[in-house]
């Protein structure tokens, strides 16, 4: 276990529900440069660590509300590059996790890019697009650093491929619950409940659900299978309408459940 699986087990240990806001770089009035003061206030409402999006022109995984914000980002001129130089100028006592497709990092070399990340926050990468099997272009370069890929487990996983998807997982375990892209207002499956409990019972390291979590009720459910949950959509819906009250409100309702 690396050290994002480290420090978000001792908080799970500790009886205490995980929660990782998704946020997009770049989505800020100031744009990046408004990027360390949004990672501030969310660590000090309580984030147990942040989930930061890298905008994409194509991002396949990405509801509409996600998405909008990627085009806004883009449009503050966002680029990986400049993401990476402003995140090796910010401190937070909570890991930072990468989410991005491989392109943008393919583009940027990936050594270079692993490399660049020793020197920020970021201990976790989310990569929606890089099945299990093609890893291997990333996990060499992983291999020496404190940076681990994290294991997206869908509904359609069948129990064979969770054991191995969750085998070795050193971060933790997104568990993806709706078939289909990130948003609130999601209908879940009658066999969700079970799901997550199986992925809990298989997992060494926490599991976290994430895709349409919107309330203290869905989280406080989810809490009573998983350690916590991931919430995107109504992050970034609430950051742009200037909303962080009601952030505030539920990063702290969550910490008290």
């Amino acid at each position: 276990m690396k050290a994002l699986g480290n420090f978000l087990k001792n908080k799970s240990d500790q009886g205490q529900m995980l929660v990782i806001p998704y946020i997009m770089a770049g989505d800020h009035v100031d744009g990046l440069d408004g990027l360390a003061e949004t990672i501030a206030f969310l660590e000090e409402n309580g984030a147990s660590a942040i989930e930061i999006g890298i905008p994409f022109s194509d991002p396949v995984a990405d509801g509409p509300v996600i998405e909008q914000a990627g085009i806004r980002a883009l449009a503050n001129g966002t680029t990986l590059k400049k993401v990476i130089d402003t995140l090796q100028t910010i401190e937070t006592t909570i890991p930072l996790v990468i989410m991005s497709y491989i392109n943008p990092i393919y583009k940027y070399g990936i050594e270079k890019f692993v490399d660049d990340l020793k020197t920020t926050p970021v201990k976790g990468l989310i990569l929606p697009d890089v099945p299990r099997e093609h890893e291997g272009m990333l996990t060499p370069f992983l291999a020496a650093t404190d940076i681990t890929l994290v294991p997206l487990v869908t509904l359609t996983s069948t129990l064979e491929r969770q054991v191995e998807l969750v085998t070795g997982a050193a971060g933790f375990i997104y568990a993806v619950t709706v078939n289909g892209v990130t948003g609130v207002g999601r209908t879940y499956a009658d066999n969700l409940t079970a799901h997550l409990a199986r992925l809990s019972e298989l997992s060494d390291v926490p599991v976290l659900a994430g895709f349409g979590v919107s309330s203290l009720e869905q989280a406080k459910n989810f809490h009573q299978v998983v350690d916590g949950v991931i919430v995107g959509s109504y992050i970034v819906q609430a950051l742009h309408d200037g909303r962080r009250e009601e952030i505030a409100a539920f990063l702290v309702g969550a910490n008290q459940i």
